[in-house]
């Protein structure tokens, strides 16, 4: 049958798809607008299983902290490339997303997939992540979330859109958590106290001394002296509190903390892509591969 320009004009204004993908669906569905969105969604969700298993490595780190800051979320959701990651649609949905593990604390992420995406209902956020990779045509990956609950106060931080911190203190006040998520994106302490850092790392890092100070020629009692030195210097540089703080390196996280009265509990700190191996590819290769699998 005849599909006019308006009906087609109708369906990509309800779906933001192609012109001559809403004609193909228009004359499948015998021009019934409802049934060729039925059909695009069927499509969109087929290519979307075939994009799932390539590597989303871009992406973004959003946050969300609810009004009395005593509960916050960072979550981190992939693409394959940053120009999608920079676009309005994957934003939305990833906002999106933080939004639905603050409203509703799911364990891990494969809970959260089961949600209704929107709160009156309808399509869960599997279905909404698999129709946002037909329609931008690359793999979007929820990869982690993490949420604090806590009798203190939240504070995120997100340098640009690659680095986000959230971080649960106690006492001091909204700027001084503020700084202190601030602090570590920049100085990615591996964890608040030297009490945290678990055996298996220091004892690496310990036989790495040890090795190091051997090549001295020194006695053994003056090497045991050298690495537990170089230890405890090492210890204060990966951790929150031993670190010089960003704004005043005059004085330690610890030494402000102090000055302040207040702890920090624990922090989180994502960057986009961290661990992930990524795919090497020029542009020329990026855009016909996804030409080809449009």
């Amino acid at each position: 049958m005849a599909i006019s320009a308006d009906q087609v004009k109708d369906l990509r204004a309800r779906t933001g798809a192609g012109m001559m993908e809403c004609k193909k669906a228009l004359q499948e569905a015998e021009g019934d607008i409802e049934a060729a969105i039925d059909v695009m969604r069927r499509r969109g969700l087929a290519k979307a299983d075939k994009k799932a298993g390539r590597v989303a490595a871009e992406g973004v780190i959003v946050a969300s902290v609810a009004d009395d800051a005593q509960q916050g979320v960072v979550v981190e959701v992939n693409a394959e490339t940053d120009f999608v990651a920079g676009s309005d649609d994957f934003l939305g949905f990833a906002r999106r997303i933080a939004d639905l593990v603050l409203e509703h604390h799911p364990d891990d992420v494969d809970t959260l997939m089961g949600l209704p995406y929107q709160s009156e209902g309808g399509d869960d956020v599997e279905t909404a992540q698999k129709e946002l990779i037909a329609r931008i045509g690359e793999n979007v990956q929820i990869r982690r979330f993490e949420r604090y609950a806590t009798n203190g106060a939240v504070a995120t931080y997100l340098h640009g859109s690659r680095i986000g911190v959230m971080i649960d203190v106690e006492g001091g006040d909204a700027t001084l958590a503020r700084d202190l998520a601030m602090h570590v994106a920049a100085s990615e302490p591996m964890c608040v106290s030297k009490d945290e850092v678990d055996s298996e790392t220091l004892e690496r890092e310990r036989k790495v001394l040890v090795e190091q100070a051997q090549d001295s020629g020194k006695p053994d009692e003056i090497i045991q002296k050298m690495v537990e030195g170089r230890l405890n210097k090492w210890l204060a540089e990966v951790t929150l509190l031993g670190q010089p703080f960003v704004k005043d390196p005059d004085q330690t996280v610890e030494e402000l903390l102090q000055s302040k009265g207040a702890r920090v509990n624990r922090f989180t700190r994502f960057a986009v892509g961290e661990g992930k191996e990524k795919k090497e590819e020029n542009f020329a290769e990026e855009v016909a591969a996804q030409v080809k699998d449009s």
